[in-house]
């Protein structure tokens, strides 16, 4: 039973790479898992309070970045990235007992995974006709309805293993043995986790007009005070054709310096900018910071700034007195 009060949602059901992502965060085990059946059911349980968090799928190594998400927190009651994970990714390809290889005809999974596997699939599966899953897990337990109308499913090994019913047709079936998939976990608003030096910081900015240079002044926020970018992407906000907003991810934390100047720079430009957390990497790789983009040069500059408006204060006091007396 579980011994944590604490909910956390996952994309699932039982045994996709969402819910062994999930389990990499300290206290899941012992906390009660709930499954959901889209990534935006999983969102909405964080935002009703049914549960403390969720985690779900971002980017992935070969397919980027997972549109569903990037849309679903772009919208809506805000939410809060608290933490990233990374999870390498293998696939199996499996059918009822009895199916054969040649026996294939149409295959179900979740669409990253199809694209992650079509070198293989054209290989030992030719003409294999594509049917999308919610899930590789969905997909793969599908399989056991006696009215399912796909012959096989790609999923993780987990799956395969947890259901000896399910017969693998193929293993290690992914075109790229790297492939990694990035999950976050995703909570309500509240206290930002405390800075590392190697952290991350997400934010979704919509283009405030479609003109010229207006992307290269939302770059020029973070380019100006050396804030590098890990990730951006373009994603339509659905209102009409060529309005879109911009997907960022940047090395940093909103309570460092520049990064906090950036955050103004974009809010000052485009006034919906949302900011979606600042959280530690899970690579752990720590951020470079140019000795003129530190929060000491940063600090220096403000204290200078503020000296001379000073002066010019005391100035303009003694200026008034000496007319006054006059």
């Amino acid at each position: 039973m579980p011994g944590s009060s604490r909910a956390y949602a996952f994309l699932g059901p039982e045994g996709t790479f969402t819910e062994a992502a999930l389990l990499q965060v300290p206290d899941a085990l012992q906390a009660v898992r709930v499954p959901a059946s889209n990534v935006n059911a999983a969102l909405d349980r964080v935002r009703n309070g049914s549960a403390d968090a969720a985690m779900v799928p971002i980017e992935n190594s070969v397919e980027g970045g997972v549109t569903a998400t990037l849309d679903a927190i772009a919208s809506g009651e805000e939410l809060r990235i608290i933490r990233e994970v990374l999870v390498p990714i293998s696939f199996v390809l499996v059918a009822r007992p009895g199916v054969r290889l040649e026996d294939v005809r149409r295959v179900s999974t979740h669409g990253h995974a199809w694209a992650q596997c079509r070198l293989w699939m054209d290989k030992h599966v030719p003409g294999a006709e594509y049917m999308p899953g919610s899930s590789t897990a969905a997909a793969a337990l599908g399989l056991l309805d006696r009215d399912c109308t796909y012959d096989a499913a790609i999923c993780a090994p987990l799956v395969a293993r947890e259901h000896p019913e399910l017969s693998v047709l193929g293993e290690d079936i992914g075109d790229n043995p790297g492939a990694v998939t990035r999950f976050i976990l995703v909570s309500r608003p509240g206290a930002l986790p405390a800075r590392t030096g190697a952290d991350k910081t997400t934010v979704v900015v919509p283009l405030p007009e479609d003109r010229p240079g207006a992307l290269m002044e939302i770059l020029d926020q973070f380019a100006s005070r050396g804030v590098n970018l890990s990730r951006i992407e373009s994603r339509p906000t659905g209102q009409y054709l060529g309005h879109y907003f911009f997907s960022i991810d940047a090395d940093g934390h909103a309570c460092e310096a520049r990064v906090a100047d950036a955050l103004a720079g974009l809010h000052r430009i485009s006034p919906a900018t949302r900011f979606l957390g600042s959280y530690p990497r899970a690579d752990g790789q720590v951020t470079p910071v140019a000795a003129h983009t530190s929060d000491a040069a940063f600090s220096a500059a403000n204290t200078w700034v503020k000296s001379i408006l000073a002066e010019e204060s005391v100035a303009g006091e003694s200026g008034s007195g000496a007319s006054r007396t006059a």
